[in-house]
């Protein structure tokens, strides 16, 4: 519990940021909402004369657009983004910063296991992206309420606010298996924008191609929001999916970093 506590301690600046970040991002971007509401007719319009590829692109539906669970779901793509970066950032320091701070040898010299030690920096944190996505579910839904122009199911948006935390608990674990792999990781920062930008891409280029097949490739679209608003769940497959990898990645990560030989300074 130590640890844990330790651990907590380290991560709450970094805590303190994404979650002020992602609940400015929501409450910025619902606030234009009423603006977009108001001139439906002509934000259609606009939107008609765009490229095909291009609203897909970007995520944009125009049949919902002008409806509050449309919009959000459309700047969620954004929203989800952000909180993906402070995932895998999260998740790709968890033990590389103690090869990059020259502790890791002192650590393992304490009376814990190496299984210990993982655990703990593990569950604290998901313990900071659970404080994160408990705000932000609380924001983002109250600030839904205030800019409303019409009645909406408020358990479709609670669906996918809730898949930012799906999102990042899947870059978490890449994060952390890339921490495990890489010996020595000089700067987190590069390696996590890096992969998320790089699935963030796939994600667009999939939906310009049509091609259903790179869902699987991208988490980003492991949930669809326009799934989530017509159906009232998640897709079966892709839920199961993001669990696999999520538990794959740890688990390999464990084996690994059991093994691994950690040089004294």
């Amino acid at each position: 519990m130590n640890m844990v506590l330790h651990e907590l301690k380290a991560y709450r600046k970094s805590t303190i940021i994404w979650t002020c970040t992602l609940v400015a991002v929501v409450v910025l971007l619902l606030s234009m909402f009423p603006t977009f509401a108001r001139d439906a007719d002509q934000f259609k319009s606009l939107l008609q004369t765009m490229p095909e590829a291009v609203l897909k692109a970007v995520g944009v539906q125009i049949e919902t657009i002008t409806s509050i669970l449309g919009f959000y779901a459309y700047v969620f793509m954004y929203i989800s983004l952000c909180g993906a970066i402070q995932a895998m950032n999260l998740g790709t320091s968890i033990l590389s910063k103690e090869m990059r701070e020259k502790t890791a040898d002192f650590l393992l010299t304490k009376p814990v296991t190496r299984t210990q030690i993982v655990t703990s920096k593990l569950l604290a944190a998901l313990i900071s992206l659970l404080i994160t996505n408990v705000i932000y579910l609380a924001a983002s839904t109250i600030m839904a309420l205030a800019v409303k122009n019409g009645d909406f199911e408020i358990s479709k948006l609670m669906m996918i606010s809730v898949t930012l935390f799906f999102i990042q608990l899947i870059f978490m674990a890449l994060g952390f298996f890339v921490s495990v792999l890489v010996l020595k990781i000089k700067s987190v920062l590069p390696i996590s924008l890096g992969t998320v930008f790089a699935f963030f891409i796939i994600g667009m280029l999939g939906a310009t191609t049509g091609d259903g097949a790179i869902r699987y490739f991208t988490p980003f679209k492991y949930f669809d929001p326009a799934y989530i608003m017509q159906h009232a769940s998640y897709e079966g497959p892709f839920l199961w999916l993001g669990l696999g990898i999520v538990v794959a990645a740890i688990v390999i990560s464990y084996v690994v970093y059991r093994k691994r030989d950690i040089h004294a300074v």
